[in-house]
């Protein structure tokens, strides 16, 4: 099997610390478990794996030299921010020459990659631009829980202008995308509900006509593509009905807190970041550098460690699909 590949995160964060914990965890698991290669500076693990008393040994790394003395383990910097960013380019590119089954990623902070010089608004952005920096692909962030599948229309964009952005096209390719990633999910026929974007899905008119005239004409145009999608449905209610009454196997929310909140709300310990569009698979965490601990060394793993999961059976799935095509 192919490795995945599991980077840094921010290195002043407590990106480092979950992978440790979570590759150590992994690798302990199963003899027959996909190998994973972490990406980042192999001295700043040793060092960490001492302090977490995790031993380093079996790790095998892509090694990338970091500027340590520059990182402040817990604060924004240029050398943190472009430590995190190499870690990523270089994963991508083993992805892109399919040298790897695909990848995983700890969190970065934004600000720090800006310092270094890197003013992408989020990982997805970045990634989607990294795989194809002539026509990047058109992507989209799916969060994943036991409880609860969401996809969001827009990312990291204000609120202004991602109301100002929408439109029928996009929205549809976001339903599509949606459909596929839960059938690669095992998810054969997917109920795909789309949220609204105003109180009550608009109130026929009453709130605002984005859900008339946009989000209802993209629902309608995806059930003449033979997709099983439904709405707009109200906001405050919809992520209920996917979760409680199991109405719908996936939500589409419009915006970035939209579809956030309720998975969050549910717990980050198992939620994992899933990025469709791609040409190859990414997971992550779906939290932050919690630079507030990051020197405590309590962070908990088991988000990445969900990601990890989720992207080696995601690659297990593609190559019992595709053999011919993973071989070269």
């Amino acid at each position: 099997m192919k490795p995945l590949i599991v980077t840094s995160g921010d290195p002043a964060g407590i990106g480092p610390e979950v992978v440790l914990k979570a590759v150590s965890s992994w690798l302990a698991g199963s003899a027959a478990a996909r190998p994973l290669l972490v990406a980042g500076d192999p001295e700043w693990f040793i060092d960490l794996g001492k302090k977490l008393k995790i031993s380093t040994k079996n790790i095998n790394f892509l090694p990338i030299r970091w500027k340590k003395e520059e990182i402040l383990t817990g604060k924004v910097g240029k050398s943190a921010g472009q430590a995190g960013f190499e870690s990523i380019r270089q994963a991508v590119s083993r992805c892109m020459f399919r040298e790897a089954a695909g990848l995983v990623t700890a969190p970065i902070q934004k600000e720090s990659l800006a310092l270094a010089g890197y003013t992408w608004p989020g990982h997805t952005e970045m990634l989607a631009e990294l795989s194809s920096p002539s026509a990047p692909p058109a992507v989209r962030m799916m969060l994943v829980n036991p409880e609860l599948k969401v996809v969001l229309n827009s990312v990291h964009v204000a609120l202004k202008d991602m109301i100002d952005g929408l439109n029928i096209r996009d929205l549809v390719k976001t339903i599509l995308l949606a459909q596929s990633a839960c059938q690669q999910l095992g998810i054969a026929a997917p109920r795909i509900a789309v949220a609204g974007l105003n109180p009550h899905a608009g109130e026929a008119g009453l709130f605002g006509r984005e859900d008339l005239d946009i989000i209802g004409p993209a629902v309608a145009q995806a059930k003449s593509l033979g997709v099983d999608v439904s709405g707009p449905w109200p906001g405050d209610t919809v992520f209920m009905r996917a979760r409680q009454a199991k109405e719908f196997d996936v939500v589409i929310a419009q915006y970035h807190d939209q579809g956030l909140i309720p998975i969050k709300y549910l717990g980050l310990d198992q939620g994992v970041n899933m990025t469709l569009g791609l040409p190859f698979i990414r997971t992550s965490v779906d939290h932050g550098t919690a630079f507030d601990i990051a020197e405590q060394l309590i962070a908990d793993p088991g988000s990445l460690l969900a990601a990890i999961a989720l992207a080696d059976r995601l690659a297990s799935q593609q190559e019992q699909e595709q053999p011919s095509l993973m071989n070269h």
